[in-house]
């Protein structure tokens, strides 16, 4: 079992790209949302696989040997991670201390808040400009709703106190240093920092009082919100014993077909030809309320900026709107565009204002009739 394949990353892969990866892969093949054949053992296999290449040690001894440390070249039906732990490997742990941490905060003191989650949403010129309400699919870590979050099966036994710490969740060690005694607080290794053991798990979360699942949740958009902030709902990030944890929304705005978005102003690429350009014209100009026609002046230059007062997005710290630029891009036509009409009225117009231009330029259809001609 190649660990990089499974995880679907290069072995130049970096520690942020391999962590990427797992959480797209564990949230794919978790038990509680994957019931497919096989879904199991594949979340078994990339949380393996995850422990190894997250930490910088195994890592390299895996990249040496191929195999994890401690698991040297086990055959048929031998255990890989003998050297982690052997059968006690789970795959839950890992999962949880990456996604909200295991239940019940393991060497924390009271109950702990769950994990904040972080997603992103995109949001479209539309809905920043109306501060529009938005939704995003979190998975987070909701409370059980056969057990309610006592991780113990309805009508088991309750769970016991532990008699390692005496419900305490954490022992206390002493270690000897050049400075004297020093007395040190671990979470119990008997009951991992809960205080108590479960005797009778519940049957649908496996006495871990949380199961993972989808969930829309609406995001209220500032009006004006703009691409790079970020946006905290309360209360809808994973599920702990002290409470929910918070979710924080990234913004990614959707590119506009047409309008491109400066800060507060909106900038309109207008493309006119050369006539309507020297002579002035109309020119059609979408905007956020609907199209606008604008009227372009006479003698308006390549490049040159129409300002339309108040049409921009809202300003997301003071007051008004901004504006929305009008960006003229003036076309010069191509030889091979012009018809033989419009080609001799330039002509007229070079030699009207002594513009000293090819005259005998024929471009590629000329030619080509010549050469039917037998000119």
């Amino acid at each position: 079992m190649d660990y990089y394949e499974l995880l679907g990353v290069a072995k130049s892969a970096s520690a942020d790209e391999i962590k990427s990866a797992y959480r797209k892969l564990a949230l794919k093949y978790h038990p509680d949302r994957n019931k497919e054949a096989g879904a199991a053992e594949k979340f078994t296999q990339i949380n393996e696989a995850y422990a190894v290449l997250s930490d910088t040690d195994k890592r390299a001894h895996y990249d040496r040997y191929g195999t994890a440390p401690g698991a040297g070249m086990p055959g048929p039906g031998g255990d890989p991670f003998g050297g982690m732990g052997g059968a006690g490997f789970d795959p839950m742990d890992i999962f949880e201390q990456l996604f909200g941490g295991a239940v019940g905060g393991r060497g924390r003191r009271g109950p702990a808040r769950g994990d904040d989650l972080e997603t992103e949403a995109f949001v479209t010129l539309q809905q920043a400009r109306a501060g529009e309400e938005v939704e995003v699919t979190v998975d987070r870590l909701t409370s059980c709703e056969h057990c309610h979050g006592s991780r113990t099966e309805p009508g088991g036994q309750p769970p016991k106190t532990c008699t390692t710490c005496g419900g305490a969740g954490a022992v206390r060690a002493q270690a000897r240093t050049i400075f004297g005694v020093v007395e040190t607080q671990q979470p119990c290794p008997t009951c991992r920092g809960e205080g108590q053991i479960i005797q009778d798990p519940c049957t649908v979360c496996k006495g871990r009082g949380r199961t993972l699942g989808s969930e829309r949740v609406g995001v209220k958009l500032p009006r004006g919100i703009d691409e790079g902030y970020r946006i905290r709902v309360a209360g809808k990030g994973n599920e702990g014993p002290g409470g929910p944890g918070d979710l924080y929304v990234h913004i990614e705005m959707e590119k506009h077909p047409q309008l491109r978005r400066e800060a507060e102003h909106l900038i309109y690429p207008a493309r006119i030809g050369f006539a309507k350009a020297a002579l002035g014209g109309k020119v059609e100009v979408p905007t956020l309320d609907g199209p606008l026609t604008v009227e372009v002046r006479a003698g308006t230059q390549h490049g040159e900026l129409h300002r339309l007062a108040e049409k921009g997005m809202p300003r997301l710290q003071g007051r008004g709107n901004g504006d929305l630029i009008v960006e003229y891009d003036v076309v010069v036509p191509k030889p091979g565009a012009l018809t033989p009409e419009a080609r001799e009225a330039l002509l007229a117009y070079a030699r009207a204002v002594g513009d000293e231009v090819n005259e005998k330029h024929e471009g590629f259809l000329g030619k080509v009739g010549k050469i039917f001609r037998g000119d």
